[in-house]
């Protein structure tokens, strides 16, 4: 209390305009200083933020534009199903290799976000539920942004995304 009053008579007595002496208010100035650097046990970093989406699609329409490889695992025991679905302006090219390209494409244009589900990677409360045993990964490119995503259906939000995608990952082994 004495070391503020000291400042303030300091402040009001002497300004900022005229000079000071080598006295009391010298000293003064040298003990401000401590008291602007934080108690040790004193809290200063703020949160992180959250993390942004991993492959960065952008949400809502797109131009359509994709080269993919989706794999699709029924069940530990049955072997996987491979595709490769390759889209010009939201329709497949020939090259395609799955089993509803048009759909798929047509999907892909309309949201490629769909392909970065936004719970990944988060502290998000997730329902307790299985929904079976099916596990799905898509590698490529969309509009020119690379995807590297996993679906599996052990969770709520894991199904919901599963869900989601369920036109791009193609027959999903009896997944509704």
């Amino acid at each position: 209390m004495a070391v503020s009053a000291g400042l303030m008579s300091a402040c009001s007595a002497g300004g900022p305009s005229q000079p000071t002496s080598s006295g009391p208010s010298a000293t003064t100035s040298g003990t401000s200083t401590p008291s602007a650097t934080p108690a040790p046990d004193t809290e200063t970093s703020v949160p992180a933020p959250a993390p942004s989406a991993p492959s960065g699609l952008p949400a809502g329409p797109g131009a359509g534009n994709a080269e993919l490889s989706i794999m699709v695992k029924p069940s530990d025991t049955e072997p996987a199903m491979n595709y490769t679905l390759v889209c010009q302006g939201g329709v497949p090219s020939a090259e395609s290799k799955h089993p509803a390209a048009d759909a798929a494409c047509t999907a892909l244009k309309d949201n490629p976000s769909v392909l970065s589900p936004s719970t990944k990677n988060t502290a998000q409360a997730c329902t307790e539920q299985y929904g079976g045993p099916q596990k799905a990964t898509v590698t490529g490119i969309v509009d020119g942004t690379p995807v590297d995503v996993t679906f599996a259906r052990t969770n709520g939000c894991e199904i919901s995304a599963w869900n989601a995608a369920q036109t791009i990952l193609g027959p999903s082994g009896g997944a509704a």
